[in-house]
């Protein structure tokens, strides 16, 4: 088993062999990817196409170059996404060969494995597809890009990350990780979220993707958009039911700090049109990006727990 270098060691700038942050979290989230490889026998990283999805899988390339990344690709797709995302997410997975299974949130609602809900929102339906799709293709661990600084529950998790043989998670069951050792042993039936990210933070994220030169989906940055407002939020135009009746469609400069269901994700006024901006924005921002956008975590103060008890990301 390798050493890991802990985020928490500290580094004097004194010091010509001393590593930035950046390369701290760097150096970790490479050893999670390869302790994995080398636990689990058949792992598979989620990817959306989202921004921390994006950056999980650059590491995951950097860690096992020069060769391929031996890990397939899986997506949660709720019918309800950004189509510059899905386009990211498809162009993605061809340039680096990988394979992309999609678990499709429409085709449980056709089955009546799933029932629609009267909100419109498809992010809470995202649990059933998901496991099903874990079971079927047998996957022991599921790499996601969950950081701790994005929600209180998130910020419970572990690192490995046990889950039941029916998916669902268990704060009692939290394995210690002292000396960045991980437990992955499981029973038959279970399987084991993995979470590279865990010790990032979103300044860090956008920090790393300008060192790197990450390519992101265009609606990361401010662009002009129509947007009608809900509950305090500018939400997208779209089949999912939205506007409705005194919900004034107008054109807004916006961006997106994080991204995932149309109906629940919303946008925020900005200009900031390329990394450096998007870096400032954030510096001074005193909200997470998921308590500042994302309606599906409003829905009660422990919502984001309750999902993931029953088994979501």
């Amino acid at each position: 088993m390798t050493t890991a270098v802990s985020p928490t060691a500290a580094a004097t700038h004194d010091s010509p062999y001393a590593l930035s942050h950046l390369d701290v979290l760097e150096a970790e989230a490479v050893h999670i990817f390869r302790e994995v490889a080398g636990e689990f026998e058949n792992p598979v990283i989620l990817f959306s196409g989202g921004k921390d999805s994006i950056v999980m899988l650059h590491l995951a390339l950097k860690a096992f170059a020069p060769a391929s990344v031996p890990f397939a690709l899986l997506h949660v797709d709720t019918g309800h996404n950004f189509p510059e995302v899905l386009d990211y997410r498809d162009r993605t997975a061809a340039e680096h060969g990988l394979r992309l299974h999609v678990a499709s949130v429409q085709e449980f609602i056709d089955n009546g494995r799933l029932r629609e809900r009267p909100d419109g929102t498809r992010n809470p339906l995202q649990t059933v597809p998901l496991l099903d799709a874990i079971e079927t293709g047998r996957f022991d661990a599921v790499f996601g890009g969950g950081r701790r600084d994005e929600e209180k529950a998130r910020a419970k998790e572990r690192v490995f990350s046990l889950r039941d043989e029916f998916g669902a998670w268990d704060p009692r069951r939290q394995r210690p990780e002292l000396w960045s050792l991980y437990n992955g042993r499981h029973a038959v039936g279970e399987h084991v979220r993995v979470f590279p990210l865990s010790n990032w933070t979103e300044l860090d994220v956008w920090q790393y993707i300008e060192r790197e030169k990450i390519e992101l989906p265009a609606i990361y940055y401010a662009h002009e958009r129509e947007v009608f407002q809900r509950n305090g939020m500018w939400l997208s135009p779209g089949e999912w039911g939205g506007p409705k009746d005194g919900e004034t469609v107008e054109r807004r400069l916006v961006r997106y700090r994080t991204v995932g269901d149309m109906s629940c994700t919303g946008a925020v006024d900005s200009d900031a049109a390329d990394v450096a901006a998007v870096i400032e924005e954030i510096a001074v921002s005193r909200l997470t990006e998921r308590g500042a956008t994302r309606a599906d975590d409003k829905m009660s103060e422990a919502a984001m727990e309750d999902r993931k008890r029953e088994g979501y990301f």
